[in-house]
């Protein structure tokens, strides 16, 4: 759970300020005008839809005279195609499409982390299928959403059993197409998160072959635009510190959360409150500390060693440092 001062932390505002040089003081820079919008993109699910819902961001921002709006996406690789562009401002994903996004060189720093418990991840196949290990994927058909955190998923699981992507059928899909594809039987495996993995085990045809539990080792990330956090950075921590308390409240209040979740996604009651209840650790906001950077940095290590990114990165570079005030 975020502590308190973990929220006092992200709650503090920085300032700047005016450099001279040696013969001739320079003349002070204009003060720069706060942004009047905030854009976020946001996925139906997690703190950030759960903020959304119940308004207190744009509440806290119209004290600072800033209108927040929302852009919806399926998953994290448009909305940080987005985000480097400059055409959102903030936003919340996985741990995968940020390293991806990096390695194209986007425009975007991380400014806050989340647990991403394994237990929310799982590799489905069907439940009388041949498929009974994970040495038993070889020369099948795997799907998952390129760029996402189910591709770390399906990478670290393969890895485990001695296997690489090279081993079987990728079939790059988005949650929603993965799924009909599995449902179907076009597919053999399925990478996926919650809420689509707590959707699919209600079928009694589908088996759970592994969940992300000692496989992967991961957060989920709040990144926002590099340009934009510059330009804005004591806007961005009110923005971090309004979903820590949001963050908060919804783990000590899991039935509510899930009702609301629920309402956002059209999934069922039960199915959400099992989703949200597979961990205590899931609804937090967090600095991303040196440890967390580590974490990061060894899936990015992975992916470039897999050949899955053009070459190595340095994480640390576009982690994004508050400023003191």
């Amino acid at each position: 759970m975020l502590t308190r001062r973990q929220i006092l932390t992200f709650a503090a505002a920085g300032t700047a300020s005016a450099l001279a040089t040696p013969i001739l003081a320079a003349a002070p820079e204009p003060a720069k005008e706060p942004a009047k919008t905030f854009r976020f993109g946001w996925q139906k699910n997690g703190v950030p839809a759960l903020t959304k819902r119940r308004g207190t961001l744009e509440t806290r921002l119209a004290a600072r005279g800033v209108a927040v709006t929302w852009h919806e996406f399926p998953s994290g690789p448009p909305l940080l195609e987005a985000l480097g562009a400059g055409a959102i401002d903030f936003g919340y994903t996985g741990d995968i499409p940020p390293i991806f996004a990096q390695a194209g060189k986007l425009d975007l720093v991380y400014v806050g982390a989340a647990p991403a418990p394994g237990s929310s991840s799982a590799i489905l196949v069907k439940k009388d299928g041949p498929i009974r290990s994970l040495a038993d994927l070889k020369g099948r058909t795997l799907a998952f959403t390129k760029g996402s955190s189910a591709h770390n998923v399906a990478v670290s699981a393969l890895r485990k059993a001695g296997l690489t992507l090279k081993d079987v059928t990728p079939a790059y899909l988005s949650p929603a197409d993965a799924g009909a594809a599995f449902a179907g039987g076009r597919v053999e495996a399925w990478s996926i998160w919650d809420p689509f993995y707590a959707i699919a085990e209600q079928n009694p045809d589908v088996r759970v072959l592994t969940t992300a539990e000692g496989i992967v080792d991961s957060y989920g990330y709040y990144l926002a635009n590099g340009a934009y956090t510059k330009a804005n950075p004591t806007l961005v921590r009110e923005v971090l510190a309004e979903l820590a308390v949001q963050a908060a409240w919804s783990q000590d209040h899991l039935e509510e959360t899930a009702k609301a979740l629920s309402e956002i996604t059209g999934v069922p009651y039960d199915v959400t409150l099992r989703s949200v209840k597979r961990t205590n650790t899931r609804f937090a906001v967090l600095p991303v500390t040196p440890e967390i950077v580590k974490t990061q940095q060894a899936i990015a290590d992975t992916f470039a060693a897999e050949g899955l990114i053009p070459a190595k990165l340095d994480i640390a570079s576009i982690v994004w440092t508050a400023p003191s005030i």
